[in-house]
């Protein structure tokens, strides 16, 4: 089979590594088209190096634009490079502006859809990554879900035949790539104690868009009585800075902002944290996948398994009800900590359901 595979993201890099690699093991040919809708180096190029992940096939240079702007440039591009390719099928994962991208392009060429991460939803319309996953998965001939939720979902809103249960492939990722981030010397680089700081970071619009819900999150960072970890995404710190947010710098407080790190070394922060702060659904999934309590700064989560297990708990963007849940996380932790993202192996499952499509 001939297989494109279309990213753009932070995450989709992570998740497409370990698909990719299982198709290609399995004798498949895998193209990769990057959008390069993350396109700053510590967003993009660093996780390839880290990962030690083939360079994609085409990179096209997306950068930065309204939703429809970018949307549509990278439609008109997508789908130049599957006219000149001609794939099997057309593997998308998330909910980001490429995912939406590379589904309608395909789906506009007939060419066959597989939608990884399917069936998230928010119930948050305003949101425009919810807006992508409904498009995304309505559009699409496989969906792939990593959770039981995820599943009925999709069964509710009349695709479930085309739905599987795989698990969830970050969850994949994790596993495959700790043990290079345990030789990772961040920790130590950083003057940090294992289980003696806070990780926070914050990019949704929800947030960084709004002066208030972004200064008060700030805010709650600078009153907590811990060292917290900021890795800033460069967005959040173009808000800061159009808000005047950056002088808040000049207060003392415990706050360790440092530019975006890689992959390897976000789980070895992730693993070592006392507890993680983030509007990021992928973090609030490692999170879980290392038994770290989370506090999402969101009214609500996609990943609703993760809070009703306890292991996370919804701030939404008020900065006392931060402070608290920093201090008193959820006390219903299942201590079981069930596998609700599978056991590791949804790469293979997703690769062994393309191979019976063929």
């Amino acid at each position: 089979m001939k297989i494109c595979i279309v990213i753009g993201t932070r995450p989709e890099i992570i998740q497409s590594a370990v698909v990719a690699r299982e198709l290609r093991k399995r004798g498949h040919e895998v193209i990769t088209i990057h959008t390069k809708q993350h396109y700053q180096e510590e967003m993009s190029g660093v996780f390839f190096r880290n990962m030690d992940i083939p360079k994609p096939d085409y990179g096209l240079a997306t950068g930065s634009g309204t939703h429809g702007q970018q949307t549509g440039w990278m439609l008109a591009r997508i789908e130049h490079v599957l006219f000149e390719n001609r794939p099997d099928w057309v593997l998308v994962f998330g909910d980001t502006n490429s995912t939406l991208a590379g589904a309608l392009a395909a789906a506009k060429l007939n060419i066959p859809v597989a939608h990884v991460e399917a069936g998230m939803r928010s119930f948050n319309r305003t949101m425009p990554e919810e807006i992508n996953r409904i498009l995304v998965d309505h559009c699409s001939d496989l969906l792939f879900c990593s959770t039981l939720t995820a599943m009925e979902n999709l069964i509710d809103e009349g695709i479930g035949l085309q739905s599987h249960l795989v698990g969830d492939v970050m969850y994949d990722a994790a596993c495959y790539f700790n043990p290079l981030a345990q030789k990772r010397t961040i920790i130590r680089d950083l003057g940090l104690e294992s289980n003696r700081y806070l990780l926070a970071t914050i990019h949704r619009p929800y947030n960084v868009d709004v002066y208030k819900n972004l200064r008060n999150i700030l805010m709650a960072f600078f009153e907590l009585d811990e060292t917290v970890v900021f890795p800033v995404h460069p967005r959040t710190k173009l808000k800061m800075s159009s808000f005047g947010l950056l002088d808040l710098w000049g207060a003392p407080n415990k706050v360790k902002a440092i530019d975006p790190v890689g992959y390897l070394d976000m789980l070895a922060l992730e693993q070592n944290a006392r507890m993680i702060l983030t509007d990021s659904g992928g973090m609030q999934k490692e999170a879980y996948f290392f038994e770290v309590p989370c506090v999402t700064l969101r009214p609500e989560t996609e990943w609703v398994e993760t809070v009703e297990t306890g292991w996370n708990k919804l701030a939404g963007a008020a900065k006392e009800t931060i402070i608290e849940a920093a201090h008193n996380p959820s006390r219903r932790i299942d201590t079981r900590h069930p596998p609700i993202f599978g056991d590791g192996h949804a790469s293979q499952k997703i690769a062994e359901i393309l191979e019976k499509q063929a």
